[in-house]
């Protein structure tokens, strides 16, 4: 009898020798892919962070470059343009550029857009915010 149980030992781990190497081969699998996934999901919040970043970096350079502009004018138009500009800056320092996690993200970056819309339209400039990006991709140092 022991005979046999020691067979039956063999047999079964030839038998269940696909069943192993299918769950070794799975798991082996699932560990690759979770290591692809995290060096790819890294890869696109940099990225996407990077384009986040340049774009409230453009609004707050415009704002202080309009705000510096427009301090010393004489427009009677200049004091409206200067307080939708200090919005759009106190909207800009209030901006959490050092927490990624933030909830609020999207519905703060849109409010930040839409104040420099609203900007944009009161000092007559246009609004496409690619264009100020692309516009000195020409200049190399």
């Amino acid at each position: 009898m022991a005979l046999s149980s020691g067979s039956e030992d063999i047999f079964d781990c030839i038998l269940m020798a696909d069943d192993k190497f299918h769950v070794e081969g799975y798991h082996e699998g699932f560990d690759e892919g979770t290591r692809q996934g995290i060096m790819e999901g890294r890869m696109h919040g940099a990225t996407h962070g990077a384009k986040l970043s340049t774009e409230v970096s453009f609004y707050h350079g415009f704002a202080v470059t309009w705000k510096s502009i427009l301090q010393n004018s004489t427009d009677p138009k200049a004091r409206k343009r200067l307080k939708a500009l200090e919005v759009l800056l106190s909207l800009l320092e209030k901006f959490p550029s050092d927490n990624p996690q933030y909830e609020n993200l999207q519905e703060d970056m849109e409010k930040l857009r839409a104040k420099f819309r609203q900007v944009c339209s009161l000092l007559n400039v246009p609004t496409d915010f690619s264009e100020y990006v692309h516009g000195s991709g020409g200049i190399t140092f």
